[in-house]
């Protein structure tokens, strides 16, 4: 498949929205108005209000850092059907997990998860404010009445998109309503928390019973993955998610049996990563995405577009290598942590986006002048800013002039924090590795989201303090919060009490 019939495929519901009948509704729904709809989403699924569940605090980690980086993305959608003259933003999938509120429709019985919450997936494709409102609140099951009220064709103007802080209600909101303090909720969780030594003390058992009885599914996920490596030249083997051995098991089975099924189709895979994730593609990356709720046929149609997708990246890696001699020898990189799983596509797409902007109006930045440096592109940003970890983020719709002013400014605090950025990596992991021999862990692993500073932090204090017997042999997670995983693995917060 050519690069400019899988472009063609990709955009295609794109397109049907940029027809002109729709420019006159886009705005039928002011900024204020959908922040007044969207009031019950927000305490369904805001990040902030996930700290009043304390005893389930680990698992709902995750669920939060999901919503945050959904809500993101959300709030660019609305802002581009919003923004005059603009186009119609790409149809969006989104995934959310909600929390069960009084405001929820009576008839509707969610599946819960462990954690309390529902897993919920929110496609937007409409051309108004309106309608993309509505279409969040339904697919949520919440009352979408104040949306589907408001007043058709009237045209206000435009405000700052409103979902690029967290919601924070005054005291006397909670005291009225009857809803609990997220922060009171915080602080009481750990004002209770308990010292490690004592949590230790109290989990040890439970840990070690969940780690024999997985030492078997451990073996086998290792025997899998090696086995698939090395039979399709495959350069790794990743999740998306912080799935158990079990889980994993499945998923390497079962693209061992389409591999027997239909070897032919695995051949393409050579060479890549593959990343079980939330859905079937190939990210900015350049990693094959197969998506754990997709059955066969849709991996095998998905292999069998892998040389498209590969043309697709070598025209991306070009216009990064055009837009890096452009901007002075600054790289596009991809921060997967740090920003929403993108699509191959969607990165083309905001790399050529990006690309006629600086041809437009060309820079005159020293070929050298950044050289070292790293930047993000990121669609739904309305300014330049600098990541601490170093790296630039760059908006594709900024204006070169003023992108110029920006990156010669900050270059230099740019190169001090990716040289102290690349100082703390080495530091953590030689930290690490002391902490690991020294309480003599089966391993030592943190959390992605967690900075090197605090998980540097976190293995100085084990080291001085040396915990008894109760950890060795076992595997250690640095977190932000106690948990006893289902493999027996030990989850303990970085910034664990004495």
């Amino acid at each position: 498949m050519s690069v400019t019939s899988l472009l063609r495929c990709t955009i295609r519901l794109e397109r049907k929205h940029v027809a002109a009948a729709h420019l006159a509704h886009r705005r039928a729904l002011s900024g204020a108005d959908a922040v007044n709809a969207l009031r019950p989403f927000y305490f369904a699924v805001h990040p902030d209000f996930f700290g009043q569940y304390p005893r389930e605090r680990t698992r709902v980690f995750h669920e939060q850092e999901v919503n945050e980086n959904s809500l993101k993305r959300l709030n660019g959608f609305l802002d581009g059907l919003q923004r005059p003259g603009g186009g119609s933003p790409r149809p969006m999938r989104l995934t959310f997990y909600v929390r069960e509120t009084k405001d929820g429709g009576d008839d509707v019985q969610p599946d819960l998860l462990a954690s309390g919450f529902r897993c919920v997936s929110v496609t937007l494709h409409s051309g108004d404010v309106g309608s993309a409102v509505t279409s969040v609140l339904r697919s949520c099951g919440l009352p979408a009445g104040h949306a589907a009220g408001s007043k058709v064709g009237e045209v206000t103007p435009k405000r700052p998109p409103p979902f690029n802080r967290p919601v924070k209600w005054d005291k006397t909101y909670y005291t009225f309503t009857g809803f609990r303090d997220p922060e009171e909720e915080l602080q009481r969780a750990r004002r209770a928390e308990p010292g490690l030594i004592s949590w230790l003390r109290t989990n040890e058992p439970a840990a070690t019973k969940k780690l024999g009885a997985s030492l078997p599914r451990r073996d086998e996920l290792s025997r899998l993955k090696k086995e698939l490596c090395h039979k399709f030249h495959l350069s790794d083997i990743r999740w998306q998610r912080s799935w158990g051995a079990s889980h994993r098991c499945a998923q390497l089975q079962s693209l061992s049996r389409l591999s027997q099924q239909n070897p032919e189709a695995l051949v393409h895979l050579q060479g890549h990563t593959v990343v079980f994730a939330d859905q079937s593609g190939m990210n900015a990356s350049g990693h094959v995405m197969l998506g754990t709720v997709d059955v066969h046929h849709q991996w095998t149609k998905l292999l069998e577009q892998l040389p498209g997708y590969r043309s697709l990246q070598q025209q991306a890696g070009w216009l990064e290598e055009r837009i890096s001699l452009l901007l002075g020898g600054a790289r596009v990189v991809h921060a997967e942590r740090l920003r929403p799983v993108q699509s191959i596509a969607e990165h083309y797409g905001a790399l050529s986006a990006f690309h006629q902007s600086l041809m437009a109006r060309r820079l005159r930045l020293h070929p050298r002048s950044l050289q070292g440096l790293s930047m993000l592109l990121e669609n739904d940003r309305c300014s330049p800013s600098l990541h601490e970890t170093g790296h630039f983020i760059i908006p594709t719709s900024a204006d070169p002039p003023e992108l110029q002013r920006f990156l010669q400014s900050h270059a230099p605090e740019a190169r001090q924090r990716t040289q102290r950025q690349n100082q703390l990596q080495v530091e953590e992991q030689a930290v690490r590795g002391r902490c690991r021999l020294s309480l003599s862990l089966r391993s030592l692993s943190r959390e992605s989201s967690l900075s090197c500073s605090q998980v540097i932090l976190c293995c100085r204090r084990l080291l001085e303090q040396r915990p008894p017997p109760p950890m060795q042999d076992l595997h250690l997670h640095v977190s932000r919060l106690y948990s006893v995983m289902q493999d027996g693995d030990l989850c303990v917060p970085w910034d664990w009490k004495s």
